[in-house]
């Protein structure tokens, strides 16, 4: 391996390890502190590119944000890249996520925290808010794409599915994009990837259905629970709440109700993807191993997804019909990071029918960092957690 080679791992590793403990605040703060370190900050990637990799990461299942931290790995760094991204990303929050199993187990409570994440929340809020104001420079590049913009938008805002908006932004933006322009139809390759886009889903959701049934919890039925649901999730990994709800509780009755609610408080309040959620039902399963088993399950459908996916990006760009459905998916991704940023600012910033001027001050404080002076992210998080952690208790 040459120096240059390994110096890019090496900064991948660097990179990921600091992104996967400060990511607060879901896939969108997490895609958002992405796009700012390498693109604005380190110049990996181009805007376009990232753009097209957030577009593809959206039309396949798994947590969205892993998925572009694998891509990134994998576009900078080749191969090992592609690992080292996605391991060093989920490291953190799954080592915190069993640290807090390990104490759950021990003393049946969880650690108080809300006094830094009432903070937090309103700086990712201006995080997002620049990454989208950034992308939506780049990704808007005429009138049209605008309004394909503003109709997804509008259908997520009216409780559309993430993906199904998102397709039809992609399938009818291609076709306005490319008959408006009076070009030649689409190809059977393009018309077969926008196919597989749709049926994917359906097909793994079919087979989601059907769980193991059983009192006792072997590893490997453990394993291939959360193998299923790691193949299966769309859009953010907050849909895994109903997955889990379904299949542990209902279904199979291996966790309580509280004891699942523990977990996804879990998952909500430790950076880094939510999927982070399974380490810690493993660990109360199975201990350890469960702990191990359920984290590597439900990951590595996502390793697999990218590798397959991300070589094929450069060869949708060439065909003009499947480069015009990406810069309508694209677009579309970017509406649902600013519905993204709409509702989690209505939750924060209204509490009780009351506005929120302490947390609303932190966002506005935020945002001037970010839009004007371009503070790092990672800086951004640590300030709010400690504003939150000052008015909270004052």
């Amino acid at each position: 391996m040459s120096y240059h080679n390994l110096n890019r791992l090496k900064e991948i590793i660097k990179l990921f390890l600091k992104l996967g403990t400060i990511g607060f605040g879901g896939p969108a703060a997490h895609i958002a502190m992405m796009e700012e370190e390498v693109v604005k900050r380190r110049g990996w990637l181009t805007r376009s590119h990232f753009l097209d990799l957030i577009g593809a990461t959206n039309l396949i299942p798994g947590p969205n944000s892993t998925e572009m931290a694998i891509h990134v790995g994998y576009s900078y760094g080749g191969w090992l890249g592609l690992i080292l991204a996605g391991v060093c990303f989920i490291l953190p929050a799954v080592l915190i996520t069993a640290i807090f199993a390990w104490i759950y187990v021990q003393f049946g409570t969880l650690p108080q925290v809300a006094p830094f994440i009432y903070g937090i929340k309103p700086a990712i809020i201006a995080v997002i808010l620049g990454a989208v104001w950034r992308l939506g420079k780049k990704g808007v590049k005429n009138q049209k794409l605008l309004v394909i913009l503003l109709g997804v938008a509008n259908l997520l805002l009216f409780g559309v599915n993430e993906i199904v908006a998102l397709l039809l932004g992609g399938i009818i933006g291609m076709i306005w994009l490319r008959l408006s322009s009076g070009k030649e139809p689409p190809s059977n390759q393009t018309v077969s990837f926008a196919i597989a886009s749709i049926s994917t889903g359906a097909i793994l959701k079919a087979s989601a259905a059907t769980g193991v049934a059983g009192i006792s919890v072997p590893l490997w039925q453990l394993g291939w629970f959360f193998l299923k649901v790691g193949s299966v999730l769309f859009g953010s990994g907050y849909v895994l709440v109903a997955f889990l709800e379904g299949g542990l509780v209902q279904e199979n009755s291996w966790l309580t109700q509280q004891q699942l609610l523990d977990a996804i408080a879990i998952g909500q309040f430790t950076p880094g993807p939510v999927l982070s959620t399974a380490t810690f039902i493993g660990y109360l399963i199975a201990g350890l191993p469960g702990a191990i088993v359920a984290t590597i399950a439900i990951f590595f459908p996502s390793f697999l997804f990218v590798a397959l996916l991300n070589p094929l990006i450069p060869r949708l760009r060439e065909s003009k019909w499947a480069s015009a459905f990406l810069d309508a998916v694209n677009v579309s991704s970017i509406a649902l990071m600013g519905v993204v940023t709409v509702n989690l600012a209505i939750t924060t910033f209204i509490q009780g029918g009351t506005i929120d001027w302490r947390a609303g001050l932190i966002a506005i404080i935020s945002a001037i960092l970010t839009l004007r002076f371009s503070l790092n992210s990672a800086f951004l998080v640590l300030g709010g957690a400690i504003l939150g952690w000052l008015t909270v208790d004052s």
